[in-house]
């Protein structure tokens, strides 16, 4: 497996693979810090970011490589050049690419043409290093996540599918509620109902906000408005959220050692009050926290052609 593009990328192995590097990681940050000496990695962000910017470059510099930051601007791409002809060129220079952008299509573009791996940083489908990270936080709050329950409220978009896809490598029992139109794409669905049945889990979808939570050990959302979104589309979107905030009373519906979880940034009064992301229940910043080994595992798994993948 050269590329890490979306969760539904990796088997079941593959993701308690990088689950243990992560814990390992996290526990000797610098164990690998040679891996990358004298080599460069890429960081081709066309979208604003905080934590995965700074944990990818983090990641790279304690594996003993140098993060180049480059951005829409900075390459010949405004100009013609083609995704496949800046994917050869970048892999004759670097040990592997991190892409941030828009387009699915793009990244798979751009890993079908590199010599070296490459890693989704997020794009409008899926997000999976948000979804190892989570994972790592979810392992280290109840041990096995098998026979768990996450749910997430909220709208189905990337970072809902790659949990989606993630938690249903692991056994967990899923449950989604979202609004109408708000769901999650279908290939994810069917790939984690297939992962969860085989892995003694479950896949729940429903319009309705308590019945997801309920027994939920993880309650976790995400934010309501997309970069870049029209401002009709923006009054749209809120008003079709509104039901789906994750406060204190939709808390009390999960059990009594429910944790929430949010991948940030997150706009309190919105999806979530203050009362819950900033109160003694939320692991938002141990999660944020865990995007750097979360991030150092995937990439050492990668270069060290440690991931079989699905084939």
């Amino acid at each position: 497996m050269k590329d890490l593009l979306r969760v539904s990328d990796l088997t079941g192995d593959d993701l308690t693979l990088l689950l243990r590097l992560a814990a390992d990681f996290q526990a000797a940050p610098d164990s690998a810090h040679d891996l990358l000496a004298r080599r460069i990695v890429p960081l081709y962000f066309a979208k604003p970011s905080t934590r995965t910017r700074l944990s990818t470059a983090a990641a790279v510099a304690r594996l003993g490589g140098t993060p180049v930051g480059v951005g829409p601007g900075e390459l010949q791409l405004r100009r013609g050049e083609t995704i496949g002809d800046t994917a050869r060129v970048m892999g004759s220079y670097a040990a592997a690419i991190v892409i941030r952008t828009y387009a699915d299509a793009d990244v798979a573009d751009l890993a079908a043409a590199a010599p070296v791996p490459v890693v989704n940083a997020l794009t409008d489908g899926h997000h999976p290093l948000q979804a190892v990270a989570d994972l790592l936080t979810i392992r280290q709050r109840f041990g096995d996540p098998r026979g768990r329950r996450v749910a997430y409220v909220g709208d189905g978009g990337n970072v809902a599918r790659s949990l989606m896809e993630a938690a249903a490598l692991t056994g967990m029992d899923v449950a989604m509620a979202t609004p109408p139109g708000y769901g999650p794409a279908e290939e994810s669905v069917a790939f984690a109902t297939g992962e969860a049945g085989r892995r003694g889990g479950s896949v729940t979808l429903t319009h309705d906000a308590a019945e997801a939570v309920k027994g939920a050990s993880v309650v976790y959302t995400d934010v309501w408005l997309s970069m870049g979104d029209a401002e009709d589309e923006r009054a749209r979107r809120t008003e079709a959220l509104a039901p789906y905030q994750v406060n204190e009373a939709l808390m009390a519906q999960a059990r009594d050692d429910a944790v929430f979880m949010h991948c940030l940034p997150a706009h309190r009064g919105q999806e979530v009050t203050a009362g819950v992301i900033d109160g003694p229940r939320s692991l938002a910043f141990p999660q944020a926290a865990n995007r750097l080994p979360a991030t150092q595992a995937v990439l050492y798994a990668l270069l060290t052609e440690r991931l079989e993948g699905r084939r």
